[in-house]
């Protein structure tokens, strides 16, 4: 015989989940959550933070937390939109006890000196790189914003926006094809928000799971979110006709139940995308040049000067382009300084490569005059 207690647990637990599984709840998340059920707190998630506080979606409905109780000073532990956090059911103020464990993350480098890292989201499938074609494309930023996707374990989704700017179609094509080679593995579409164009096929997508909306103020991000959830739910200011960059049209990240299923976190724009300890994001990124530095004579090639380099080879022979290759050395050097300021072992290592590449120079150079 079932007791009355056995039913209204099961009772709540089904009504946590309904009122949930729009915002991405499911059966792994309820596992996670389960050793703060005793306590009497609320699972949700957290739709949007700021200053200290943060507003969290739970069964209950919308509630305003305070998130000092979460390791404050680490700030890569501090409560992020697209959390799932258990949260105290009453209190003044209410209190997020805890984040549970993260699926994905999304982190970039602060501008700061002491390079710590940012997070951006968490616990997202998909990231959208909305990218305008109202000015000319900067396939370096692309990658920088693939970088990013690619290291937090999201699939990242590169969409060009204000496709109605470009009516004719061969141009549009060979915009298309330039990204396409830049984002290898990843889907590129074309939208007109506007329009409706191709909106089908992104709807289709963001359905599946949580996504983010990342790239510059003034792609279209917001414009982009309002087409996604049918209505005007976030600001849209004009970008300036000069060079195509509006205004931070959005402050803070904002997370919306998408009404033909999904989640979808809208971010400001971000105007410096730097990396943060991404060496593999940007191994995907510049996948074809991972795949010629296996054939490279040496294993640890720089691809700058080596005889035997694979890599060179390919930029020779207009396989590869010269283009790519300064990108990734860029993003490689980046990572690696970046990395180097947080962790003390790649730090001496970085340092001991430093002297030998200055060694090697200064024995050249010693060679040549005792010719």
């Amino acid at each position: 015989m079932t007791s009355s207690s056995s039913v209204s647990s099961n009772s709540s637990a089904s009504s946590v989940f309904t009122a949930l599984a729009p915002y991405g709840w499911d059966d792994a998340w309820a596992d996670e959550f389960a050793p703060y059920e005793p306590e009497g707190l609320l699972p949700g998630r957290v739709v949007r933070v700021d200053r200290g506080q943060c507003d969290v979606q739970t069964a209950d409905g919308l509630l305003r937390a305070d998130t000092a109780f979460v390791t404050p000073h680490d700030p890569l532990r501090v409560v992020c939109t697209g959390d799932w956090v258990a949260v105290e059911p009453g209190g003044n103020p209410r209190y997020v006890r805890t984040y549970l464990p993260r699926r994905t993350a999304f982190v970039r480098s602060t501008s700061s000196k002491r390079s710590e890292g940012q997070i951006l989201a968490a616990n997202v499938d998909h990231a959208i790189i909305a990218v305008s074609l109202a000015v000319e494309l900067d396939l370096g930023r692309i990658e920088r914003f693939l970088a990013l996707a690619w290291e937090s374990g999201a699939q990242p989704i590169v969409v060009l926006t204000k496709a109605d700017l470009v009516p004719d179609a061969v141009t549009l094509a060979h915009l298309v094809q330039d990204v396409e080679m830049t984002a290898p593995g990843v889907p590129v579409l074309t939208v007109s928000a506007l329009e409706g164009d191709g909106l089908d096929v992104l709807v289709a997508v963001v359905s599946g799971g949580t996504s983010v909306l990342l790239g510059q103020s003034g792609a279209g991000k917001s414009t982009l979110a309002n087409a996604l959830v049918g209505e005007d739910v976030m600001d849209v200011q004009a970008a300036r006709d000069v060079d195509g960059k509006g205004r931070h049209t959005t402050t803070t990240r904002n997370l919306l139940a998408l009404p033909g299923g999904g989640v979808l976190i809208d971010t400001p724009g971000l105007r410096g995308v730097g990396l943060f300890d991404a060496e593999s994001g940007v191994g995907q990124v510049f996948s074809e040049i991972s795949e010629l530095a296996e054939q490279c004579r040496f294993h640890d090639c720089a691809h700058e000067a080596e005889p035997g380099c694979a890599v060179l080879a390919a930029v020779e022979d207009g396989s590869l382009a010269e283009r790519r290759l300064e990108s990734y050395r860029k993003l490689i050097r980046e990572n690696q300084r970046i990395v180097a300021k947080t962790d003390a072992r790649v730090r001496a290592e970085l340092r001991r490569e430093w002297k030998r590449k200055g060694a090697e120079g200064r024995a050249a150079m010693e060679f040549k005059r005792g010719r």
